[in-house]
């Protein structure tokens, strides 16, 4: 990872809020997201200054904003990543499930603006960002009963919608935003998931999460016990055999995530040193081999399930079970808010595969969440535009 940084001195500023947006070091944006004002903003793994050396072929910028980010008086915090137009110095900005900002601030051009400004100094050419709020929430026990031949989470009357996500949306669309893959239920355009599953712990015990879970999940976790799963946290070691587990649950499942064993390695290694403990490898064993492997990642307050592998053969042991079970008991012992299942699809079709997933996280009693998904604005100028329209062309071409 190399850093794309603007020279020292140039700032940018929104006049009468004295806002100043500013490169800051990878330790000043720790200190930020481990303080308190940094912790209620809830940030992702996807904006710690670690991901940036997970991803290959990006440049990065760790940006702050506040009275004073160089003395590490910031109000919010972003990890920028850039890639590079082939053939130009002009580059595609990506914020992703980013920034982390107050999204309740009414004024929000007062930390938006610097930063788009800074963006467009940097060369950006189009901007992509991931607000946090949430959009729609829908319940388990409202989803399950009315799941059948055609349907979708977007015919279903939500059990709760956010008022702040739908007003970020509005001001966001005001400003020129569009939300990738358009306004409807689809993810078509979002790199990261528009629905997630989350479990809530907040003010739950050990006794509230069991009782959470379906029969059928019960049933499960119990059969594991009794049939001998051993679950632990495994280590760097067991990568190899999650990733070839991985492969298998990828053709079982129809799905691709284009993952390579050293991007994992990668990631494992650079989540950790930024804090040990930040990514663990579970791993199920029965009469001695592994037969499922889930990673976790924990930020602040929130843990997230993040991949999942399992094999073949003797599903009927469960081992994927009792690994969500720990999973989701460690979060909880570990004091997290809740606990991020990730990705879930929008159908709710029995008759199509990926319907098998959403049923599955269904069954632990947590809430389905459509997020604001992600949004994105070109900088302003025909050519920004037109190069904007070339390189959505050249990564579906990829």
């Amino acid at each position: 990872m190399s850093a794309l940084l603007v020279p020292p001195g140039r700032v940018s500023q929104a006049g009468d809020r004295g806002t100043v947006l500013r490169p800051i070091t990878a330790e000043t944006y720790r200190a930020f997201l481990a303080s308190p004002d940094g912790t209620a903003l809830g940030a992702g793994f996807l904006q710690c200054p670690s991901w940036a050396d997970v991803k290959e072929g990006w440049r990065a910028q760790l940006l702050g904003w506040g009275p004073d980010p160089e003395a590490g008086a910031l109000t919010g915090v972003a990890l920028v990543l850039l890639r590079q137009f082939p053939g130009t110095r002009k580059y595609f900005a990506y914020l992703p499930e980013g920034p982390v900002a107050d999204w309740s601030d009414p004024d929000v051009d007062g930390w938006l603006g610097p930063l788009l400004e800074h963006l467009r100094r940097a060369g950006a050419f189009a901007v992509r960002i991931g607000p946090s709020p949430a959009y729609r929430r829908w319940d388990s026990a409202l989803l399950k009963p009315l799941a059948g031949p055609g349907r979708r989470l977007g015919d279903i009357l939500a059990s709760e919608v956010d008022p702040l996500g739908t007003a970020v949306a509005e001001r966001l669309r005001a400003r020129g935003w569009r939300r990738c893959g358009g306004e409807g239920t689809g993810e078509d355009g979002d790199a990261q998931p528009r629905h997630v599953f989350h479990v809530p712990l907040a003010g739950r015990t050990a006794e509230d999460l069991w009782s959470g879970l379906n029969q059928e999940w019960r049933r499960n976790v119990r059969r594991a016990q009794k049939e001998g799963v051993e679950v632990v946290v495994g280590s760097a070691a067991e990568l190899p055999e999650f990733y070839r587990l991985l492969g298998v649950t990828e053709r079982r499942d129809g799905f691709r995530l284009g993952r390579s064993l050293a991007y994992y390695e990668r990631q494992y290694a650079a989540l950790n040193a930024e804090e040990p403990g930040r990514m663990k490898l579970y791993v199920a064993r029965h009469q001695g081999e592994i037969l499922a492997a889930h990673t976790m990642i924990t930020v602040g307050r929130r843990a997230w399930y993040q991949t999942g592998a399992s094999a073949d053969h003797r599903r009927e042991v469960r081992p994927s079970n009792a690994l969500q079970w720990r999973m989701l008991q460690d979060a909880h012992a570990l004091g997290a808010d809740v606990y991020d299942m990730r990705g879930v699809p929008s159908t709710l079709d029995p008759g199509e595969r990926a319907y098998g997933l959403l049923r599955w996280k269904l069954g632990t009693g947590g809430q389905v969440v459509e997020t604001l998904g992600e949004w994105e604005r070109p900088m302003g100028g025909s050519a920004n535009h037109a190069l904007h329209r070339a390189f959505q062309a050249y990564l579906n071409r990829r």
